[in-house]
């Protein structure tokens, strides 16, 4: 079985309108386009792949702002449900052979709901090798960080996912994990694990300098133990994000 990854920032209540969450689209439509070829540019979610390639994404934050604003969550009777945000999806178009995926859910202030930014990169195609590095991961919670100033984030394997989805369902750990300062302090980590700031935001913690894989015993046990000293800082629990 191929073990999959993913990349995802994840946030509390945080009231904003379309027009700053467009601007943090902006910003991290702008911070991934060095990070690889694979996101040089956005396509608007569609019925049909066809369809979103009529669609580009322009990176004008007025558009974004009309685009955003088209996407506010609604009920079953399609009144709009402002507490729960915005939601939408982009697709790459396809670049280079590969698909990627940016999945959001931005401006929700309920208070038991979640905001989130999910990058689902390439697990297939020509731009596999280039995905499955730590440089790329590393540049991609970044990206995402700075841009949606998320409580936490992590660049993960789905398969370790699962493995500590029920130990730990608040946070969860990856070959990447990104802490906000509003958290709390990252503890000192053993090598090889690797701690980097981002800005004046938050930390990225790096597991390992190879791609981590939850079928590698050595990097299970490494994580496990990151994760007991993660915990026993605080870490790994929610806390709440009052609504502004």
């Amino acid at each position: 079985m191929i073990e999959t990854y993913y990349v995802g920032a994840y946030w509390g209540a945080r009231k904003e309108d379309a027009g700053e969450c467009a601007r943090r689209l902006a910003t991290v439509v702008q911070l991934l386009q060095p990070v690889d070829p694979l996101f040089a540019s956005w396509f608007k979610g569609s019925k049909s792949l066809k369809q979103a390639l009529t669609r580009p994404l322009e990176l004008e934050v007025s558009s974004l702002q009309q685009y955003i604003q088209r996407h506010l969550m609604r009920d079953d009777r399609r009144q709009p449900m402002e507490d729960l945000g915005f939601s939408f999806s982009l697709w790459n178009g396809h670049q280079g052979g590969n698909d990627a995926w940016l999945s959001i859910g931005c401006g929700g202030y309920w208070e038991q709901g979640t905001n989130r930014c999910v990058l689902d990169a390439p697990n297939e195609g020509p731009g596999l090798e280039r995905v499955l590095t730590t440089s790329f991961q590393v540049a991609a919670l970044r990206a995402l960080a700075t841009a949606w100033e998320p409580d936490w984030g992590a660049a993960v394997s789905s398969a370790y996912r699962d493995m500590i989805k029920t130990k730990y369902p608040d946070v969860w750990p990856g070959w990447v994990t990104y802490f906000s300062r509003r958290l709390g302090r990252v503890p000192p980590l053993p090598a090889p694990v690797r701690i980097e700031p981002v800005e004046d935001k938050g930390t990225l913690v790096i597991l390992t300098p190879e791609r981590f894989t939850a079928t590698n015993p050595a990097h299970v046990a490494l994580a496990d133990r990151v994760c007991e000293l993660l915990e026993r800082a605080g870490l790994l629990q929610r806390k709440p994000h009052p609504a502004k």
